[in-house]
């Protein structure tokens, strides 16, 4: 004869199973949130707090006389169509990309997935130099491009270059995973009803990754707007015309005009906290995603 355990007693067991697997000693626990509030506060709050600090020191008046400064103002111009170009053409290559690595199998498939990681392994400088060697005027195409009146190095096309080199990993790496998971049986389930490939692309696989893809544009838009390395080494630091953001603070910084560098370094500091704030809502409606289908499906 067996006997039938209730479900509240069961659950109640389960739960105080879980809380002595995890529990910790109180000064354990105490000391590990000391340790992660000292480091958070040293590496984070007080480097942030000191931007604006410095950014307003001579007063408000001065701060916004740095962020209409005409050098300032063709900075943020450059620096927002380096990422309007770069982000959606990374857009295109991410989902192309992972569409292709998670979907289907062909000869140099691991081959492609080491070319996208190759951002993350190589330094941004070296890069720069790159696009140098190939397009300055001692390049290996350098004299054609001058024949035809085409300038690449020290100019916005460099810069476009050099921002989309080191930003094409982020869409692609966050959705190859989440691709992989989902598998593939709905799209050949819309393959066998007669869909074609766009039909299973827009209505199948792009709204089942739609967080993810969005988690990897915020992404690529943060490091695109904070890119300096590659940027750096392309743009020639014309004021004015080749001087994006971190590339204007960095000039202000060695003119010893540290208000007005704070002050722009505040503008890149609000944008990461904006970025930070879009990338929390995404992850949480992500997660409250999950949860509905969870239960949808129990």
């Amino acid at each position: 004869m067996s006997i039938k355990v209730p479900s509240q007693y069961s659950s109640y067991q389960a739960k105080v199973a879980r809380s002595r697997a995890t529990s910790e000693s109180l000064w354990v626990r105490w000391s590990f949130i000391a340790i992660m509030l000292a480091f958070l506060t040293l590496f984070l709050i007080v480097p942030l707090v000191a931007v604006f600090t410095e950014g307003l020191r001579k007063g408000f008046d001065a701060y916004l006389a740095a962020l209409i400064d005409p050098d300032a103002l063709s900075s943020i111009k450059l620096t927002l169509i380096a990422a309007s170009i770069a982000v959606p053409l990374n857009l295109v290559f991410g989902v192309a990309a992972a569409w292709a690595i998670a979907k289907f199998e062909f000869r140099g498939k691991s081959i492609l997935i080491t070319l996208i990681d190759l951002p993350f392994a190589v330094s941004p400088v070296i890069a720069g130099l790159i696009y140098v060697l190939i397009f300055g005027l001692q390049g290996w195409v350098g004299s054609s491009l001058i024949d035809n009146d085409i300038k690449v190095i020290f100019a916005i096309p460099g810069i476009v270059l050099a921002t989309i080199f080191v930003t094409f990993p982020f869409v692609a790496r966050e959705l190859i995973p989440l691709m992989q998971a989902q598998g593939k049986e709905e799209e050949e389930a819309g393959l066998v009803l007669g869909a074609s490939g766009w039909q299973i692309l827009w209505r199948i696989t792009l709204p089942n990754v739609k967080w993810g893809l969005l988690y990897g544009v915020i992404l690529t838009n943060a490091r695109a707007m904070g890119e300096f390395g590659a940027v750096s080494v392309v743009s020639g630091h014309i004021r004015g015309m080749t001087n994006t953001m971190p590339l204007h603070v960095e000039i202000l910084y060695n003119e010893y005009n540290y208000a007005a560098a704070f002050a722009v370094a505040s503008l890149l500091a609000i944008l990461a906290l904006v970025t930070l704030v879009l990338k929390s809502l995404v992850e949480w409606q992500s997660a409250r995603s999950a949860i509905q289908n969870e239960q949808n499906f129990s």
